[in-house]
């Protein structure tokens, strides 16, 4: 489970649900007596109106986090979540109505309803609104936690200075194992095998440096980079599957290693690598 794929909406939700469950403790009626029930007197009304709630959000939260979607007996549990969200809320709207529908025995018909219904339909309906509202309003779509910017990377085929890298090549007309600048033989300063002390050896033709080898479609200028996404993204196959291969989530770095027409091949944690067609809003790290 990512907890950096939670979204803005899912933090209004788990807010909204630590709320309802507090409310499903305080008293359900507004009256002068000291022995006031709560929402746990009634099994019927904790269930219905604060327990439903609160296990939609959870599922809420799971199935963000999870990334890809999560099926149990067939049904999706971000929409099975919804769902419950909108039964709490239902529920909590005519139980202010009808407050002593739950305690008929117990309660008279002169106290009104408490702070436990009225902060619990509050919360029931801040629930239910975020549930729906996520996926519509980019507000809510925005990334709960930011994630830490990552080094730089390195261009993929920068040399490296040290013994055994590309960098570190020996000099024409140099010997084996000699350090750079410590002239050989036949160099300006030491003679060579059978010349007299002090005399100048002859010039040697310079070796014409290589040219780097032409690229294509102006590769050299792409050096891959850390991005993330503001809102989920599909990622694509390189070989053109219209079928997703995974799911970019906001609040998680990844790389691009390729530049693809208009869009990014980007790699995951994982090291699977595709498409990103999409790459309005991006931000680069």
């Amino acid at each position: 489970m990512n907890i950096r794929s939670l979204t803005r909406g899912d933090g209004v939700v788990i807010g909204a649900a630590v709320v309802l469950f507090i409310a499903s403790f305080l008293d359900a009626f507004d009256s002068p007596g000291g022995d006031i029930p709560n929402a746990w007197d009634s099994l019927g009304l904790v269930m219905g109106m604060y327990v439903s709630g609160i296990i939609g959000a959870v599922l809420i939260v799971v199935a963000r986090g999870f990334g890809q979607p999560r099926q149990v007996v067939g049904l999706d549990l971000g929409q099975f979540g919804v769902a419950l969200t909108i039964f709490s809320a239902w529920t909590a709207l005519w139980t202010i109505f009808d407050p002593f529908s739950f305690y008929s025995d117990s309660v008279p018909d002169s106290v009104s309803a408490g702070v436990g219904l009225i902060l619990g339909l509050i919360a029931a309906l801040i629930l239910a609104a975020a549930a729906v509202a996520t996926p519509l309003v980019p507000a809510l779509k925005g990334a709960l936690v930011g994630a830490p910017r990552p080094q730089q990377p390195q261009p993929y085929g920068q040399p490296q200075g040290g013994y055994g890298y590309p960098g570190a090549q020996q000099q024409p007309g140099q010997p084996y194992g000699a350090q750079p600048g410590q002239p050989g033989p036949g160099q300006p300063g030491q003679p060579g095998p059978g010349q007299p002390y002090g005399q100048q050896p002859q010039a040697q033709a310079a070796a014409p440096a290589p040219q780097p080898a032409p690229t294509q479609g102006g590769a050299s200028d792409f050096s891959p980079f850390w991005f993330a996404v503001p809102v989920p993204r599909p990622l694509y196959a390189e070989d053109g599957n219209p079928t997703p291969i995974a799911e970019l989530a906001p609040g998680t770095w990844y790389l691009a290693v390729e530049q693809r027409g208009p869009g990014l091949i980007a790699q995951t944690q994982d090291g699977r690598r595709g498409v990103l067609q999409d790459t309005s809003g991006i931000q680069r790290g």
